[in-house]
């Protein structure tokens, strides 16, 4: 298979696989991909995952770029409560969520961290599009929700308010019905306990 016929092919990929080739050219061998890389058509952003040079690389490539380099994943934490405009700080690194073990890829693009939930919290995400991309987001209730889970040291008013979270914009743009409904689901008293006072704090701020 000639370079431009795989383009051709994967057009509408952000990021490609040695098997999204193989599906397409079975008999495919990977020193092409070496050879492509030496004549800078293609990038490697991890072992076995690649993205063409020419591609513009914003903040929604990198979030699909972090949905498929380590499956299952989806955005969470820092970069979904950025993305939500829920904290002021500029986010380094794309962070997300997995069942898989804590892990962190260091490329060329950037950062991505991975924390490791149990797979009976795995939920409370959304398949979004943005910019034709489609991407598996925390909803803002289970971003929320993950940061308190993973982040046991918050507990008191001055670590609430450590968090800068936008009061407006999470109350307008959550629903507190599934943000109880998805807690319930955590089955962690001491869980419950903080987020039930962050939120009586947050309406009362």
């Amino acid at each position: 298979m000639k370079f431009l016929e795989l383009k051709n092919e994967l057009k509408d990929f952000s990021i490609f696989s040695l098997n999204d080739i193989r599906n397409i050219d079975p008999a495919f061998h990977r020193r092409r991909l070496n050879e492509w890389q030496g004549k800078g058509y293609i990038k490697k952003i991890i072992r076995g995952f690649y993205i063409f040079s020419d591609i513009a690389v914003d903040e929604e490539i990198l979030y699909k770029i972090s949905n498929q380099i380590y499956y299952p994943s989806y955005i969470s934490l820092e970069s979904a409560l950025s993305y939500y405009n829920l904290i002021p700080e500029t986010i380094y690194g794309i962070t997300a969520i997995s069942t898989r073990k804590t892990y962190h890829f260091s490329t060329y693009l950037g950062e991505f961290y991975y924390r490791s939930i149990k797979p009976s919290l795995f939920f409370g995400y959304n398949l979004i599009k943005i910019k034709n991309i489609y991407i598996k987001m925390a909803s803002i209730e289970k971003t929320l929700l993950d940061y308190f889970y993973l982040h046991p040291d918050l507990q008191t008013t001055a670590d609430f308010d450590s968090l800068r979270v936008n009061q407006e914009e999470l109350i307008e743009q959550s629903n507190e019905n599934t943000f109880y409904e998805y807690l319930d689901k955590f089955k962690q008293k001491s869980l419950t306990n903080r987020v039930n006072k962050f939120w009586r704090h947050l309406k009362n701020a």
